[in-house]
């Protein structure tokens, strides 16, 4: 008796010291009303969402590699030499994942694209009531708050279909349980804020470098082009190719971007040091190829990619203590490449297998990512400020080509746009060759084409899985470059586990299930 008589007493006491200390104003932080009181506080809302959201997904541990890898994982094309100790990657490839056995790992994505959505949020409320804001500043600053809100969206309903569907901050406890709101509902509010974001005068038609590594004109049109035409895909079938069309046509129109070319010598011969691809490796950023990067600064945020462009065995012959072959090919992507034609595939350029040491003699090792080898870094700060894109003009070019074949057929527009990707890579070959081997095929035939090339270009964007999804076709690799398409469900990956229906979507975290009863599995990883 005198023990419950104490714990109620000690309540009692607890309760009462709690409300008065819940009377108190804070002292180490400030609720949204409070805080946004003059422009820095409007400019330093939008800054944090540079770095939460989804842009937190492109970084990574040495050992796990990037939660974009994931997909490529799934699909077979890309292996980690440290899997054996990352779960998350055995699951993967033997397509094992669920709610439970990967609650935390999905539970971190969810988390962190929820985290950037909630403070893109809170600054689409307060920014047009901010005292001292004019009203273009306003504008651009929600025109990026909800870019950002966007791409949240759209990672988030391309990994787990429908999500709860939240727009307002969190500002008390009503509300907490948000069911799951349906794809065309998620959708529609991306394009809502992109077509918001793209409204002419609102962000700059300028560079990403130009702006101040700030988003641009020309990365929210480029996402909303990428987004019209995943619409047009699976699951949602929606048929927005011709919108994806207009969209990528007005960004190639309007003069910002273009590809980065080789350079040649007198003879008319590609430099291959000099290539296209090893200016993109050696340079910051390509500040007319890569439209929206992940920025880096040695000594504020270094990255860790370089880290991925050697197998753990070069460890002991470079600066960095620890490297891993996170992103490690597989011989079925190799072989999407032609080892006679196609530039990329050719030793220094998207990959390598060697390093000649500083006495002459040659490192071999299995077949890594160059594009990431950063040699000042590697080989003597063991920090790199390389920057690492995340949309790039290579992309508009190739998915304007797509939109067109699907929307108006294998016109001379589509070849060009397709003609400009391919004719960069297979560099023996004259444009007009390249464009002539295009210009009868069929839409169907067109736009397979098409599909190869966003395999082998933007690997290193971490579009495989995705594609995949929207087409439900799988690229099927032989020799000399050859890819053919065949229906994803029935295929095996390249580590012989067969794709299901489920495995289209990723299984919601099951600590996400018990923290909101609201929320249902996705059908097939209920059991």
């Amino acid at each position: 008796m005198k023990k419950l008589i104490a714990i109620i007493f000690s309540t009692g006491m607890l309760a009462t010291s709690c409300s008065d200390f819940l009377q108190e104003v804070p002292k180490d932080e400030i609720s949204p009303s409070q805080f946004f009181q003059n422009p820095d506080h409007a400019y330093n809302s939008v800054n944090a969402l540079y770095r939460s959201g989804t842009p937190a997904l492109f970084g990574g541990g040495v050992y796990s590699g990037t939660r974009l890898m994931f997909g490529p994982y799934v699909s077979g094309f890309v292996d980690n030499d440290y899997k054996g100790q990352e779960v998350h990657v055995q699951h993967a490839q033997q397509l094992t994942m669920n709610g439970v056995n990967l609650s935390t790992y999905f539970g971190g994505i969810w988390a962190d694209l929820y985290l950037g959505i909630s403070r893109a949020n809170t600054a689409i409320k307060y920014i047009p009531t901010t005292p001292g804001l004019s009203e273009s500043e306003a504008n651009k600053l929600m025109a990026e708050a909800r870019f950002f809100r966007a791409l949240g969206y759209y990672y988030l309903t391309r990994f787990f279909g429908g999500v709860p569907l939240i727009t307002e901050p969190y500002e008390s406890l009503e509300n907490l349980y948000v069911e799951r709101a349906t794809i065309e509902s998620v959708y529609a509010l991306i394009v809502q804020d992109l077509q918001f974001a793209t409204q002419q005068g609102y962000l700059p038609n300028v560079t990403m470098s130009s702006n101040g590594n700030r988003i641009t004109h020309g990365a929210a049109k480029s996402l909303l082009a990428e987004v019209y035409l995943t619409m047009s895909g699976y699951p949602l079938q929606a048929n927005h190719y011709a919108d994806a069309a207009r969209e990528a046509r007005e960004l190639i129109s309007g003069g910002v971007y273009s590809l980065t070319q080789h350079d040649v010598d007198g003879q008319g011969e590609v430099n291959l040091a000099n290539s296209a691809y090893n200016k993109a490796r050696e340079a910051d950023n390509l500040p007319n190829e890569h439209i929206y990067y992940y920025e880096y600064a040695v000594g504020i945020s270094n990255s860790g990619y370089v880290q991925y462009a050697f197998p753990v065995s070069m460890a002991p012959e470079l600066a960095y203590a620890i490297f891993n072959n996170a992103y490690k090919p597989t011989s079925s992507l190799l072989r999407a490449y032609n080892p006679e034609e196609d530039l990329r595939i050719q030793e220094k350029q998207y990959f390598h297998s060697s390093l000649t040491r500083a006495n002459g003699t040659v490192a071999n090792f299995d077949t890594a990512p160059h594009i990431w080898f950063d040699e000042q870094a590697a080989l003597e700060t063991a920090t790199s400020g390389k920057d690492l894109p995340i949309l790039s003009y290579a992309n508009v070019l190739l998915i304007a080509a797509e939109a067109i074949a699907q929307s108006e057929g294998v016109t001379s527009e589509a070849v060009d746009y397709l003609a400009q990707v391919r004719s960069r890579a297979y560099w023996k070959q004259p444009t007009e060759q390249v464009k002539a081997s295009l210009a009868g095929l069929s839409p169907q035939q067109f736009v397979a084409e098409v599909w190869k090339e966003r395999l082998r270009e933007l690997i290193f964007e971490f579009h495989l899985w995705f594609d995949i999804q929207r087409t439900r076709q799988f690229p099927v690799t032989a020799a000399n470059g050859q890819i053919n398409f065949v229906d994803v469900i029935g295929q095996q990956n390249s580590f012989g586990a067969t794709f299901a229906e489920r495995h289209l979507l990723f299984p919601l975290p099951d600590v996400e299930l018990q923290r909101n009863p609201s929320l249902v599995q996705n059908p097939g990883y209920t059991d």
